[in-house]
């Protein structure tokens, strides 16, 4: 079936009072009115999503309910109590928060066989994947919303529907596994995809194990409106099954991919301090860029507020020893140091974050982090207020900038929102 209630469309823009009215008929369509009620929206690092919103809206539309908050953080930090402001407003009480922890908090639900694996994999990895899952959604809820953006990613394809209960409030096992079966099969094979190796995973693994929770899907597609600077909501999609997120990801396509006819020589992405902070996340910057760029090309990443590699401190380590050396390298590491086997998702990130050799990528820092230390991870370094001054993010557009000496430049003011790629990569 499709979507239980939408609005959606490439021009139009979705205000608050339509936002309102979609989830308030969902709510009312319910045989009875909910008495405690999950909601798993992202956090800061999507906030663009519009989930914030979102979630303050469906907090006041439940004035009787016992509600909890449990942001999809993955491996994320927990969020901050700005952070949570920031992204909620002001009215929901802190306590309603709950935060996730991926190597503890945890139901072992059942097992993705290898046998599975292997056939996903195109015959390349061979091991079976335990699936967990934050116990809280066993904690008796009437009514379970899962909150988020459809988007282009680098893991699964497109972003939401079963990755935010799978990955974002799942487990390690789940995580690290899922994330190295999207590195092996090939992230430029699978990016701006539907129906990939790591969707199958994770719809296996909701519909094995989780198919008989109250789980309904509230999906936005958001696209950022260059005139005005602002991001838009082009589409709402609330359901419960693979052909809504479907039709949103469609959607997406159609207003988050940039198809190019050429390839580009030079790209300068500016990260926002508040929402990258790390290269695993800033590395969106590569990941959705990687198949626009020339070879011999160049990346310049401005990173103000780049402070450390991973957000989780053995991740964080892991990045600092083994580094962003391409493929080869990181799958002889893997083989060789048991330590990076079982931190799956590290090694996966290692092989998104390199251009393999094929274009330049200088990290462009602020000082919560030493040019060494950029460095010694294998990337390129330079001041960003050194950078800046030529390519200053307040006076370029998004799109093609020819600057004052005739250098034509492509920018991207946030990676996050899309994926660029040419014309003959995606087919």
């Amino acid at each position: 079936m499709s979507a239980i209630l939408s609005k959606a469309g490439k021009t139009i823009s979705l205000d608050s009072n339509d936002k309102l009215n979609l989830l308030s008929k969902f709510l009312s369509s319910r045989a009875q009115k909910p008495k405690k009620v999950l909601l798993i929206p992202p956090d800061l690092t999507r906030f663009n999503s519009a989930a914030g919103e979102l979630t303050d809206i469906l907090f006041g539309l439940l004035p009787d309910a016992e509600i909890d908050i449990m942001p999809a953080l993955g491996t994320h930090a927990p969020m901050t109590e700005k952070e949570i402001r920031h992204m909620f407003g002001s009215r929901i009480p802190l306590d309603r928060f709950k935060v996730h922890d991926w190597r503890k908090s945890l139901v072992h639900l059942g097992d993705a066989p290898s046998s599975k694996i292997q056939e996903w994999s195109e015959g390349k990895l061979d091991y079976s994947v335990k699936i967990e899952v934050n116990k809280i959604l066993f904690g008796g809820y009437d009514l379970i919303l899962s909150i988020g953006q459809i988007v282009p990613h680098e893991v699964v394809g497109m972003a939401n529907y079963t990755k935010n209960i799978c990955v974002g409030v799942g487990g390690e096992d789940t995580i690290n596994k899922s994330h190295f079966l999207g590195a092996v099969f090939g992230m430029e094979r699978i990016m701006g995809r539907t129906d990939t190796p790591v969707r199958k995973l994770f719809n296996y693994g909701f519909d094995s194990f989780l198919k008989d929770l109250p789980i309904y899907y509230i999906l936005t597609v958001m696209q950022k409106n260059f005139d005005s600077g602002k991001m838009e909501m082009r589409g709402l999609y609330i359901g419960n099954d693979m052909e809504t997120f479907a039709e949103g990801a469609e959607l997406s396509r159609s207003v988050n991919l940039t198809l190019l006819d050429k390839p580009l020589r030079k790209v300068v992405v500016y990260l926002e301090p508040d929402e990258f902070k790390s290269t695993w996340l800033g590395n969106k910057s590569v990941y959705r860029t990687r198949m626009a760029i020339a070879d011999g090309g160049e990346l310049i990443v401005l990173a103000p507020g780049l402070k450390e590699f991973g957000e989780d401190k053995e991740i964080d380590r892991l990045i600092r020893k083994y580094g962003y050396k391409g493929t080869p390298a990181t799958l002889e590491s893997v083989k060789n140091n048991a330590e990076l086997r079982n931190n799956l998702s590290a090694a996966a990130h290692l092989i998104h974050g390199s251009s393999e050799g094929r274009f330049r990528i200088c990290y462009c820092h602020g000082e919560k982090i030493g040019r060494d230390e950029i460095l010694a991870v294998g990337f390129d370094a330079d001041s960003y207020g050194k950078v800046s001054q030529t390519y200053d993010p307040e006076k370029l557009k998004d799109g093609f900038n020819t600057m004052p000496d005739g250098e034509e430049i492509f920018f991207i003011s946030n990676p996050g929102l899309g994926l660029w790629a040419l014309k003959e990569k995606f087919c």
